[in-house]
């Protein structure tokens, strides 16, 4: 295994693009040739991968994935991934980061995290795939008087197709029940607030609803109280953390608002069944 750093690596859009914006079509049929994508990383913002031919073998968050010819996924900036390998490959890749994403979007893609990867039909395949090779070719316009709103706008167009597809193969908006869109709207906040709020009851205050109400939402909607919600997050950060940096088990459970080290250290075992620092070693493995 390399050797650790002290923070997990975030890449970085490529010198040379529009600030912000990357997108791009290739073919691959190796390993990863940029060493920066084939090691763990996160990246600075929003990752579709659209499949168009062959296979693309690609690892999010301890789980591997093989992503195969129609498909699309969604990878949030949150997400530490790598890519191991692509067979005779043609893939178009975007990476948006938050600012250059419209507000409508950018709050549907933080409901959707996370996802997996998604079929696409023929009809939905062309239309992406279309649009992809729009925005490339956009991409390339430079002289244009409005060049960023052009780019930022087909953007945007790509990636609400991509949101679009994840939507009509769920459950559709109008028969979601109460208790769904509580758990949505409860999930989006967890994710942006799970190191520093641990309690459901300020959740649900945020939510402008009562925490008893709140945990019926969510239990009903996914069988597990909110409680569980909050420490499962907690504990994903946390394996990311010891297997992707040399950070000790104190500062992370710092960084992750836990003071008390060995309250961490309880939580840890009990959720895992082993301690942070034998998960540590069993990776090293």
């Amino acid at each position: 295994m390399p050797p650790k750093i002290k923070h997990i690596p975030v890449n970085i859009l490529p010198a040379g693009t529009r600030e912000g914006i990357f997108i791009a079509r290739a073919s691959f049929n190796a390993s990863p040739d940029i060493e920066e994508t084939g090691k763990s990383h996160r990246d600075n913002g929003h990752l579709f991968i659209l499949q168009e031919a062959g296979t693309t073998h690609i690892e999010i968050d301890f789980q591997k994935h093989k992503i195969e010819a129609s498909s699309v996924i969604y990878i949030h900036p949150s997400q530490v991934h790598r890519l191991i390998l692509f067979e005779n490959a043609t893939v178009s890749s975007c990476i948006i980061t938050a600012e250059n994403l419209n507000p409508a979007n950018l709050q549907l893609l933080e409901s959707l995290n996370p996802v997996d990867a998604l079929a696409l039909n023929p009809d939905a395949l062309t239309i992406i795939s279309e649009t992809a090779t729009l925005c490339i070719k956009l991409a390339e316009r430079k002289q244009e008087r409005l060049y960023d709103a052009i780019l930022k706008e087909s953007c945007n167009v790509f990636v609400s197709l991509i949101a679009s597809q994840y939507l009509e193969q769920a459950k559709p908006c109008d028969s979601r029940s109460r208790f769904e869109v509580v758990t949505k709207a409860f999930k989006s906040l967890l994710e942006n607030s799970f190191a520093s709020i641990k309690s459901p009851a300020t959740y649900a205050e945020r939510l402008n609803i009562s925490t008893p109400y709140l945990n019926e939402c969510v239990k009903t909607a996914t069988g597990f109280p909110v409680s569980y919600h909050i420490q499962q997050r907690v504990i994903l950060e946390a394996k990311r953390l010891l297997y992707h940096s040399d950070k000790s088990v104190k500062e992370i459970a710092v960084d992750l608002g836990y003071d008390d080290y060995s309250y961490f250290t309880r939580l840890f075992v009990k959720l895992t069944g082993i301690t942070p620092i034998a998960f540590r070693d069993k990776n090293l493995d």
